[in-house]
């Protein structure tokens, strides 16, 4: 950061009195998950039909974007719907109080329906429904503005035929429901009677794969079957929470320790680094909105780890340069340089690993890998910034060499 400690020094403060406030003032705003808070977990089945022979990888990704918003619909926070094997969806609720309303919910067949507006101004049936249609992409047009190009099946042609040749003389709207909610309206503006359209207005990319997938879900007549359901109480999840942070606070002190011991008073600044490093990632696991998970909570305790790691380094290094005769100054500088190239390295690949666990693990391994990448994040903020700057002021604070000693392990002692 700045080359003056003092205000780097400044800016830590800043950031652990806001980590403080957030934490203390928000603290309602922790998400646990279903192993630490208790709730339904269901396994549902994707069944062919005579319709839809075979369950492809895009009709289950249509069937989890429908299945998200179900849930959603229910009022739960912190909830999970994942894919598991070819055509089942795990889904989590965690805290829910009734899992056959869940269920209930969560099994119905999507039901796509196009309507027009009638005489009162109102919503009525136009005949058009989701069996008529056959499937929806994300396209842009010359302009690179984003549409959604659709395809009806034979049947559906002819309806939607007639249907758009008589709202097209008014420019009417044709209303878009998904199980009797509205996610669209666009204006008819020429009649489709060749069974493939596009709907046009002022889509994102992701609102336009909204809309996509809500037409393609509607589209797959489907049934949804649950076949396993398990339920975690409220009293194993507030037991595990207890085993984990006495777990977590006993590993800390044990390293805390180890470093005042083993390093004297390099080890107690490395100690409070430590602290600070703590309150830093449990602020931005809070502003990010982790979802804490017993897999996520042994990835933060080994974010710790990893952190005191990247101070041994440099205190390693920082030893060396010290018994070479070096000024504490210097050796700090140059430890902290030479350590930072094998800091630098660990630090990547363990970020690539947690990347990878990401993008090909489901639930609690997504939330092992997304915890444990931001704390080795913010211990590289820790170990470069927060331990240089306050062992630059405890050993010199005007920035210029001066006599003394700075304590290193086993009573050892440099001399400047």
């Amino acid at each position: 950061m700045f080359k003056n400690p003092k205000i780097n020094l400044l800016i830590i403060v800043v950031l652990v009195m806001a980590s403080i406030w957030m934490v203390v003032k928000d603290h309602d705003r922790i998400h646990l998950g279903l192993d630490l808070k208790g709730g339904t977990r269901l396994t549902l089945q994707a069944e062919p039909t005579p319709d839809v022979p075979k369950i492809t990888v895009g009709i289950m990704e249509s069937l989890q974007s429908v299945i998200e918003k179900r849930v959603n619909s229910l009022g739960v926070g912190e909830s999970v719907v994942q894919r598991a094997g070819e055509n089942r969806l795990i889904v989590e609720i965690p805290g829910v109080k009734d899992p056959d309303e869940a269920k209930q919910r969560l099994g119905r067949v999507g039901k796509l329906e196009f309507k027009k507006l009638d005489a009162q101004g109102q919503w009525v049936n136009s005949g058009v429904s989701g069996k008529d249609f056959r499937k929806a992409d994300v396209s842009t047009k010359q302009s690179g503005e984003w549409v959604v190009q659709f395809e009806l099946n034979d049947t559906g042609r002819d309806k939607f035929g007639k249907l758009t040749t008589e709202l097209a003389p008014t420019h009417a709207p044709l209303g878009i429901f998904f199980d009797d909610q509205q996610v669209s309206a666009p204006v008819v503006n020429e009649p489709i009677v060749d069974g493939a359209g596009i709907i046009e207005g002022k889509f994102t990319h992701e609102s336009a794969k909204d809309l996509v997938d809500t037409l393609n879900a509607g589209a797959l007549p489907v049934d949804i079957h649950v076949v396993e359901e398990n339920t975690v109480g409220p009293l194993l999840g507030q037991s595990s929470i207890k085993q984990s942070l006495f777990a977590g606070l006993v590993g800390l002190g044990l390293v805390l320790a180890f470093m005042i011991g083993y390093y004297r008073s390099m080890g107690v600044i490395a100690s409070i680094a430590l602290l600070v490093y703590t309150l830093l990632t449990f602020a931005l696991f809070m502003i990010v909105g982790v979802t804490f998970t017993l897999a996520g909570i042994a990835g933060f305790i080994l974010s710790i780890g990893m952190a005191v790691d990247a101070n041994i380094l440099i205190f390693e290094r920082t030893r060396e340069e010290l018994k070479a005769g070096r000024s504490k100054w210097k050796a700090i500088e140059v430890g902290f340089d030479r350590a930072f190239p094998s800091i630098f390295d660990s630090n990547t690949t363990t970020l690539i690993t947690c990347l990878l666990l990401w993008v090909m693990g489901t639930g609690s391994v997504k939330g092992f890998a997304l915890t444990l990448a931001l704390g080795v994040a913010v211990s590289m903020f820790s170990a470069i910034t927060v331990t240089r700057t306050f062992l630059y002021l405890l050993n010199n604070s005007s920035g210029q060499p001066t006599g003394g000693s700075i304590g290193m392990r086993g009573g050892e002692t440099a001399k400047v």
